[in-house]
């Protein structure tokens, strides 16, 4: 027997459009951030694809994302704060340009310093792995995963052997608006499969995609 886990990350949100840092800041999902959700439900629905339970992040943005693709599959949702997105620190809540201004990127980075006092790469990727071990120790189904880049990032390196990187060096997928991941764990083998990978809507480059998260 195998689980199918699906990681998908929120929809447009308001920050997006007023290119602002995000992380912890809790901004509210746009009109088109829910037009896109319907369009993944439908996406869902034609496909005959449906789940035990949808997880989300307890950040709005997400959650108003999960909460649209629950209702439609009528199935049950649960809140998990280790989904919540990466804290970005004093970076969070700032345009991207007066963040460059008053915290230009260091010249070097490491896994493990706390960057602006927001949440290290290695703190960011234990925390990964221990939503991605939660899910696989309760055995088959179907588990959907509503998140954010850097987070979702961190659990596909998990789930994949990538090891983590500081700073935009090693591998990072391109979670645009409701870009989701498909993947297969077999127990027996532990032997995760990814299945299909989709960018979303309005995909852009990971680096951009990981600071609009």
């Amino acid at each position: 027997m195998s689980l199918l886990l699906v990681l998908l990350r929120h929809g447009r949100s308001e920050a997006d459009d007023l290119r602002i840092h995000e992380g912890r800041h809790d901004s509210a999902l746009t009109e088109r951030g829910r037009q896109q959700a319907e369009e993944r439900l439908a996406d869902f629905r034609q496909q005959g694809l449906s789940f035990d339970r949808v997880i989300s992040s307890p950040l709005a943005r997400a959650k108003a994302t999960a909460e649209v693709i629950s209702r439609g599959l009528g199935v049950p949702l649960v809140i998990d704060p280790d989904w919540t997105e990466m804290d970005k620190g004093r970076l969070a809540g700032l345009s991207f340009d007066e963040a460059a201004r008053r915290f230009p990127k260091p010249t070097s980075r490491d896994l493990y310093r706390r960057y602006h006092e927001g949440e290290s790469v290695a703190e960011l990727h234990a925390r990964a792995l221990r939503a991605v071990a939660r899910i696989a120790s309760g055995g088959e189904g179907r588990v959907l995963v509503v998140s954010h880049g850097a987070i979702l990032n961190a659990a596909m390196r998990c789930l994949l052997g990538i090891a983590p990187m500081p700073g935009e060096a090693g591998a990072h997928f391109s979670f645009g608006d409701l870009g989701c991941a498909v993947l297969t764990y077999h127990p027996q083998k532990h032997a995760w499969r990814l299945r299909r990978f989709e960018a979303g809507f309005d995909a852009h480059d990971s680096e951009a995609v990981e600071k609009r998260a």
